[in-house]
């Protein structure tokens, strides 16, 4: 009776529109990946899924093509268009752009399968890591670290590389967050838009200060005391 059932669950997954067959290929390799990591084989992949080594092959005849079609579909797709358009609009300060931005972007891949692939990925020498940094520092880091040199006084024809640094550090410190809740399993605040709130704060309040050369020959030239 079990290999009765068997055999016609595994008849109704041939009869499967192809695009689906691709859709559930794919979102299964998600789940896989970000459970075993990038040395997980294709081989344990198919019979997770349920389905012939071969016929995983004739969808994704090389693990880097899934891992490609992994990358559009769990990061890719969980960009919004409408965050350019935010975090472009100078009518909007920076500080409501950002906090809205940071928000909006925490829910998106505040989830264990997006955290967990984008570290595996890493640790495995895959280039979605960097791929996808790629993508962030063209539509975010650069962005911010040029209105960061605008908040300093500064108009340069380009950021400079101490503000691209402010700017990936409050980039980190928003998906820490993720990171502290899904690889390291601590508990973490579940005010997602006052948490944004606090660190965009403390960014705005001291970044663009950081950046103004008189504040920093002071704060090297000021000599340590006792106790401080």
């Amino acid at each position: 009776m079990q290999d009765d059932r068997q055999a016609s669950g595994q008849a109704k997954r041939k009869r499967l529109d192809p695009r689906q067959r691709e859709r559930e290929i794919v979102e299964g390799a998600v789940l896989y990946f970000s459970e075993v990591g990038f040395s997980g084989s294709m081989r344990d992949l198919a019979a997770r899924l349920g389905i012939s080594h071969a016929l995983l092959f004739r969808y994704f005849p090389t693990k880097e093509a899934l891992v490609d079609r992994v990358y559009e579909r769990l990061f890719l797709s969980r960009w919004n268009p409408a965050w350019d358009a935010l975090l472009d609009d100078r009518s909007v300060s920076l500080s409501e752009r950002l906090m809205r931005f940071y928000a909006q972007y925490l829910a998106a891949i505040d989830n264990p399968a997006w955290v967990r692939t984008f570290v595996y990925a890493g640790l495995a020498g895959f280039n979605i890591n960097q791929r996808y940094l790629k993508l962030i520092e063209r539509k975010v880091i650069a962005p911010v670290a040029r209105d960061l040199e605008k908040l300093a006084g500064r108009h340069g024809p380009a950021a400079s590389e101490k503000a691209l640094e402010l700017s990936w550090g409050l980039h980190g410190e928003v998906f820490y967050l993720a990171i502290r809740r899904w690889i390291y399993g601590t508990r973490v605040t579940t005010d997602v838009e006052g948490f944004v709130a606090l660190i965009v704060t403390k960014f705005l309040e001291g970044a663009p200060a950081a950046l103004q050369p008189v504040r920093r020959a002071r704060i090297r030239a000021s000599p340590l005391t006792p106790g401080s």
